[in-house]
């Protein structure tokens, strides 16, 4: 496997704890005194350093082979290429809908009635094609934007991904995540970005657009790596569904500006422009949507399926199995205070 592109791992062991590591394939080195990539981001920020410039000092004489890791046969455990440390209320999980033209497609299959009248997705769709790229400086046209949750939801490369006992299905979505975290002064910066699988409900979606939202509040993966220095021009890529050992189902996928709706910039300024989410230290996974995904196919997922994203110049492939949560579904029991 051959990249251009800088990558870092989170990594956790049962004895030496959190450690970041620097991807040499087929090796792994471990920084020194870094536990995680927010942590690493923030020390460039304050220092006023390109954070690519930090890690040549901060490289150890520690290394470790990948695969027995990437393979889940190590102690040492990948982590989600990025969180916060201090724990899940720190990250808001979130994602930008209908800025793929197969997405928006999907999406009026879904929906449409019998008059055959473009839906509100392809409508949508179609607004970010007429303003989604606007002049430097100017505003475009807001995209569909959408709440997946906080950081307790996401799942490191080689996780399950569960199907809750109230949820009517799962499926992939193979995206590439925007990485951000917010400055001591309020402002936004951008890491890199990652591979994912956003993971939705779409039978529950299919039921009424306007359960877009429960249907988005699901577990996700990002990771195995985080890639600092991609250009999001253009990345292509691989999403593909494995039953028993045997490929069921696999689509070349494309995402980045070049086949999107709307550029960088203006999505980056429809998710800032919150102030609640300029929150100092605050961190950001923000999904930029599917090109193709295999429900669109009708392919109903199976427990025990495995899911895999592979986008080019961003690591290795991003491996997930389903997992159909057992028993009934329980009312939480609310108590007065």
């Amino acid at each position: 496997m051959i990249y251009d592109t800088t990558r870092l791992v989170q990594l956790i062991h049962p004895i030496r704890g959190r450690r970041v590591a620097l991807v040499r394939e087929p090796q792994l080195v471990l920084l020194k005194n870094v536990s995680s990539i927010h942590g690493l981001a923030l020390e460039a920020i304050r220092s006023q350093s390109k954070l690519i410039n930090l890690i040549p000092a901060k490289l150890s004489d520690e290394i470790t082979g990948y695969d027995p890791i990437y393979e889940g046969r190590s102690d040492w455990k990948l982590l989600p290429a990025f969180d916060h440390p201090d724990g899940p209320f720190g990250c808001i999980v979130s994602g930008t809908g209908l800025t793929h033209k197969n997405s928006a497609l999907n999406r009026q299959m879904m929906h449409q009635s019998t008059d055959e009248k473009p839906t509100d997705s392809i409508r949508m769709y179609q607004w970010g094609v007429e303003g989604g790229f606007p002049q430097k400086g100017t505003i475009g046209v807001q995209p569909e934007w959408f709440y997946k949750g906080n950081g307790a939801l996401l799942r490191s490369h080689g996780s399950t991904l569960e199907v809750p006992v109230y949820g009517n299905d799962g499926g992939e979505e193979p995206e590439v995540a925007g990485i951000y975290i917010i400055d001591d002064a309020g402002n936004p910066r951008r890491i890199g970005f990652c591979t994912a699988n956003e993971f939705s409900d779409h039978v529950m979606e299919k039921k009424n657009y306007l359960y877009l939202a429960p249907s988005k509040l699901r577990q996700s993966a990002i990771g195995p790596e985080l890639a600092i220095d991609a250009d999001f021009s253009a990345f292509s890529g691989t999403v593909s569904v494995h039953r028993n050992g045997a490929t069921l189902w696999s689509s070349p996928v494309n995402s980045g500006e070049n086949n999107m709706a709307h550029s960088l910039q203006n999505l980056e300024y429809h998710h800032f422009k919150y102030a609640v989410h300029r929150i100092p230290l605050q961190a950001h996974v923000h999904y930029y949507g599917a090109d193709a995904f295999s429900f669109g196919q009708g392919i109903v997922l199976q427990d025990g399926d495995v899911m895999q994203v592979e986008w080019s110049g961003l690591g290795r492939p991003l491996k997930n199995a389903l997992k159909l949560a057992q028993g009934a579904e329980v009312m939480p029991e609310v108590q007065g205070i």
